[in-house]
């Protein structure tokens, strides 16, 4: 029995080494690191090589097709400066909404497709025009916002709201009638009261629907750039102040509406900043032009 013994403790004790290896060797591979590693993934650059249109509106909203190759993973596509709206997107086309040519100015930019923030296409030709009644209210508004075409309508000064917003009327295409009008006689100018008065602007307006829908400030989803804009900033029922907008950002709740005009020379002035800051607690309505 004690020989038996003696050779039992070995096998044992080689067994119990045997297991030692091989746990140590499972746990050993478990923290050794793949041979394989991942390769960052190469961005490819689209190509574009027609544009549906060569030239647009400087106010923008113009469909325009890109076609081309590798175009389904384009995340942005600009008018010179401007993003515009990616509608749809293919391998071979990206259909999208123009944007407005930056202050409304007739020319050409260039049209750029770019993945995230990598490659971009060579750059295409495109041409702002001014095409629509829209386009050319709004070019003559911020070509004049800051220098006063004094020679063609002359100036009220500080008072000038009213007369740089019924220019921009005439240059939209409306016609001056016997209650809206503007005379010049040897140098001297004339208006008539809805020309030059906003209050009187507003009843002008009342009176035409057919010429513009009333909107109050709780309605700004349905303004848009070249409608007109007019403050109370007392409140009283009169109106105070009138420009016209030039820009229109977000929906909803989160709608911001920009305006121009004249008496605190402006291009891109906020209605919220003029009825918060300016003059807090005054009130914005609109005039969405029909015609």
């Amino acid at each position: 029995m004690l020989r038996s013994f003696r050779l039992f403790r070995p096998l044992v004790a080689a067994c119990a080494a045997v297991a030692i290896v091989v746990l140590a060797g499972c746990s050993e591979s478990s923290t050794v690191p793949s041979a394989e590693t991942t390769q960052p993934t190469a961005v490819v650059a689209p190509s574009v090589d027609a544009l549906s249109l060569s030239a647009g509106s400087v106010t923008g909203s113009t469909e325009v097709v890109l076609t081309g190759s590798d175009l389904a993973d384009v995340t942005a596509v600009t008018f010179g400066a401007n993003a515009a709206v990616i509608n749809a997107a293919t391998a071979d086309a990206i259909t999208v909404t123009t944007p407005a040519a930056t202050n409304f100015v007739a020319g050409p930019v260039d049209v750029t497709a770019t993945v995230g923030d990598g490659a971009s296409t060579t750059a295409l030709p495109y041409e702002y025009q001014v095409i629509t009644p829209l386009d050319a209210q709004m070019t003559y508004v911020l070509a004049h916002w800051s220098e006063r075409n004094i020679a063609e309508y002359g100036t009220l000064v500080d008072n000038d709201c009213v007369n740089f917003t019924s220019q921009s009327l005439i240059e939209r295409g409306w016609e001056m009638d016997d209650a809206w009008w503007h005379t010049q006689t040897n140098g001297v100018d004339e208006y008539s009261s809805a020309w030059i008065s906003s209050t009187s602007m507003m009843k002008y307006f009342a009176a035409r629907p057919a010429l513009a829908t009333a909107l109050t400030d709780d309605q700004r989803d349905s303004v848009v750039v070249g409608d007109i804009v007019q403050f109370d900033w007392d409140n009283s029922g009169d109106r105070d102040h009138t420009g016209i907008v030039t820009r229109v950002e977000g929906t909803g709740a989160d709608r911001q509406i920009f305006f121009a005009g004249h008496s605190l020379d402006s291009d891109y002035r906020s209605v919220d900043v003029a009825i918060t800051t300016d003059h807090p607690g005054g009130t914005a309505y609109y005039w969405h032009l029909e015609a």
